[in-house]
């Protein structure tokens, strides 16, 4: 099962958007001409037949506006750390500051003390507003999923770096499809629905 997961954190980012293509299935004739797969004679369906029924899904109350929905996890509610841990398993060395967590310089990084597979995580974050730095020296953060795949946290508004590091990119892994970045100091959400690698060995 999904969880979901809610955090505010203060760092840069971008919306990844998917798109995806309808095809036709075509068949050709003997003679070569082609033919559309709507266009041949079917067995006219009842709309019954398509409908499911059981299981029925679960009910969940959808937040009211900027709140989180019922089944969330919380991980960051703006007042405290309780959640996170330093890298090492000690106390988070980040601060809170306006109800969000900022970055130390030398703390290192946080993880969730709870451990995730498969989630849903909502994160809002930005940049630093003052611009210091460029390319990947520029608001570098990363959100590490099963401590293996980083979704990269940049400042990439008018920051030229290579592309698989850029904010939206699963670094060196994967291009961002677009870069929808802010100007530094302006908030950025990334919704992301992960689901881990299956093997069978």
């Amino acid at each position: 099962m999904a969880v979901r997961k809610v955090i505010r954190v203060e760092a840069a980012v971008v919306a990844l958007v998917a798109l995806s293509a309808g095809c036709v299935a075509e068949s050709g004739a003997e003679d070569g001409t082609i033919e559309s797969a709507a266009a041949t004679p079917q067995e006219e369906a009842r709309p019954e037949d398509t409908e499911v029924w059981d299981p029925e899904p679960g009910i969940v109350a959808p937040g009211e506006a900027y709140a989180p929905p019922s089944d969330a996890v919380v991980l960051f509610d703006g007042t405290d750390l309780s959640a996170w841990s330093a890298s090492d398993g000690g106390d988070a060395g980040w601060s809170i500051r306006d109800g969000a967590m900022t970055v130390v310089a030398g703390a290192g990084g946080v993880q969730t003390s709870q451990g995730f597979g498969d989630v849903q995580l909502h994160i809002e974050w930005r940049t630093p507003a003052e611009v210091v730095g460029e390319g990947q020296g520029r608001g570098n953060s990363g959100i590490f999923f099963m401590e293996r795949y980083e979704l990269q946290v940049l400042d990439s508004y008018g920051n030229r770096t290579y592309a698989n590091g850029q904010a939206g990119s699963i670094y060196k892994q994967h291009l961002p499809l677009v870069n929808a970045s802010r100007a530094p100091g302006t908030w950025q959400t990334y919704d992301v629905d992960y689901t881990g690698a299956k093997f069978d060995k």
